[in-house]
């Protein structure tokens, strides 16, 4: 396995490969991998076929976080994260520094950003307002260095895998994006780097983000519901774990991602929990 920390070399061997016609699968972490990181690397390597080569970043990405947020104390553990991924035959990591990354700042010598306008403003969006900035600016930045044919991305973050789809499609990058199934603990907890933030009850109570996507599929399951009302019911089931703070639910369309006024079969879901100062993400279709 070979480690690359320089935008150009990674560049310079994703454009000797594809002359080769190798084909390059690509998965995107910011470490602290976890098995719903290795599933990601193993449909990867499924796209690709022995031939091919799979590639994952490590990179803490500080433009997807707030100035408030945990960027300071991301879990980070760099040795640890490439025995994971020599064990899993990843044959490159791409692991590089900001100043790669963002030549120039923060001396603003660095000034290039994406935007997508209309998937992003809700839900993460509209909670983490600088967010999905900062995750098309390197996602972009990433597919341009590592030239994937293939790019898989997990359904957790289902907005995040929602907006780069679109990206792709808007900027014309040669990627194919394959969304991948939630990993989760045998409680039903969506594995997540955040989750060792916990503590001994916030992890026994934290399974109320899957259990709240249960009780809404099983609201739902005869006949449609108001929002309105679903929201206030799925409030309070949420706080019968009383460590729990709600951030947001919504409900909304899986293609589009356009808020519904009433809930039904087949309508997606999300939702955001705070745990003191740890935020978890979920979401399912009902």
């Amino acid at each position: 396995m070979r480690i690359v920390n320089s935008a150009a070399a990674m560049q310079r061997l994703a454009k000797q490969w594809q002359r080769h016609g190798v084909r390059i699968g690509f998965v995107p972490t910011m470490g602290y991998l976890h098995e719903g990181h290795l599933s990601l690397m193993r449909r990867a390597r499924k796209a690709v076929g022995a031939r091919g080569v799979v590639v994952v970043s490590i990179y803490v990405n500080p433009t997807q976080f707030g100035p408030t947020e945990d960027l300071a104390r991301y879990p980070r553990n760099l040795k640890r994260d490439l025995k994971l991924c020599r064990a899993e035959g990843v044959d490159v990591i791409f692991a590089p520094t900001d100043a790669e990354m963002y030549p120039g700042k923060p001396k603003e010598g660095y000034s290039t950003y994406v935007v997508e306008e209309k998937l992003s403003r809700a839900m993460e969006g509209a909670s983490r307002p600088t967010h999905f900035r900062g995750v098309t600016t390197v996602v972009a930045k990433l597919f341009n260095i590592v030239l994937p044919h293939v790019s898989v991305f997990g359904q957790k973050d289902f907005q995040q895998a929602a907006i780069i789809q679109r990206m792709v499609a808007d900027l014309n990058f040669p990627v194919k994006i394959i969304v991948a199934p939630t990993v989760r603990e045998p409680d039903g907890l969506a594995l997540s780097s955040r989750n060792k933030y916990l503590d001994t009850d916030q992890r026994k109570q934290a399974n109320i983000l899957r259990r709240a996507t249960q009780h809404a599929q099983a609201a739902v399951k005869q006949k449609p519901v108001s929002t309105v009302r679903l929201k206030a019911d799925l409030k309070r089931f949420i706080h019968t774990a009383p460590l729990a703070r709600l951030d947001y639910v919504e409900f909304f369309d899986p293609e589009t991602l356009e808020p519904v006024s009433r809930v039904k079969r087949g309508t997606h879901m999300a939702l955001a929990v705070f745990f003191g100062k740890t935020r978890l993400i979920d979401n399912g279709r009902l």
